[in-house]
């Protein structure tokens, strides 16, 4: 298993916070200062990203699921709630169901579990322009994914997407392009229905990325899953961070 950067603090249940393609653990810094006060937080970064191990050649995202149960193995006693967005929405997807013994509840964040072959010519084409030009070339079109206007119009905004700008460019591509790889293959609607685990999708009313059509996708393919939304666009924690909080923090303490 690849050795993951990872962050812990606080105090109380676990809650893992798993980030989003081309992103790092700080990604949820204000998430994770806003649950901290009642929960022990553990942030890390997926293989090939932030100062996680790069590991070369192709991954799944069965392959980072396997990961993430590594690292709560060693560093957790007893199940976690695992809250992930994007890919690390995925990732919850699939730990869940390979290792349940480990999750006592999963949030699911501004994902998807099923790419049809438009999509994956999309993903295919990104792979190739970050291969071929690096990673500001995709910069802009992220960033305009990513977030709202107006958050990134907000003095306070502009300097988080600045942040965050630098860590994506900062992502080594082909780390980045094995992950896309990974995204566009994935393919859970057979293994969702097996999730057993208590389960919240938060979808993104202004998320083109990850459109609500696909939360409400996963959520039906969930027994007893629960839907909510947030006003926001793709990476909804970081601009409704308060929202977000409220919502993960009253879901655990509902299971």
């Amino acid at each position: 298993m690849p050795k993951l950067n990872f962050i812990q603090q606080g105090r109380g249940p676990t809650i893992v916070l798993s980030h989003a393609l081309g992103c790092d653990l700080t990604m949820w810094d204000e998430t994770a200062a806003q649950l901290a006060p009642g929960y022990t937080v553990l942030c890390y970064d997926h293989r090939g990203h932030g100062t996680s191990e790069i590991v070369p050649g192709p991954c799944s995202i069965e392959d980072m699921a396997d990961d993430a149960a590594a690292l709560i193995a060693e560093q957790v006693d007893g199940p976690v709630h695992f809250v992930g967005l994007s890919m690390g929405g995925m990732v919850a997807q699939q730990i869940a169901v390979r290792h349940p013994e480990m999750i006592a509840s999963i949030v699911v964040v501004n994902s998807s579990s099923y790419y049809d072959d438009a999509a994956r010519g999309m993903w295919r084409a990104r792979i190739d322009t970050v291969l071929s030009q690096g990673m500001a070339a995709i910069a802009d079109g992220a960033i305009q994914r990513w977030f709202t206007p107006e958050f990134r119009n907000d003095p306070e905004g502009a300097k988080r997407v600045a942040q965050l700008r630098g860590v994506l460019q900062a992502t080594d591509p082909k780390a980045y392009a094995s992950a896309c790889d990974a995204v566009s293959r994935i393919e859970f609607t057979g293994t969702n229905p097996r999730i057993a685990c208590p389960a919240l999708v938060i979808g993104g009313l202004r998320d083109e990325a990850t459109p609500m059509a696909m939360s409400e996708a996963i959520c039906r393919a969930i027994s007893g899953a629960e839907l909510a939304t947030i006003d926001a666009s793709h990476l909804s924690a970081v601009e409704k961070s308060a929202e977000f909080a409220a919502l993960v923090a009253g879901f655990i303490r509902s299971v």
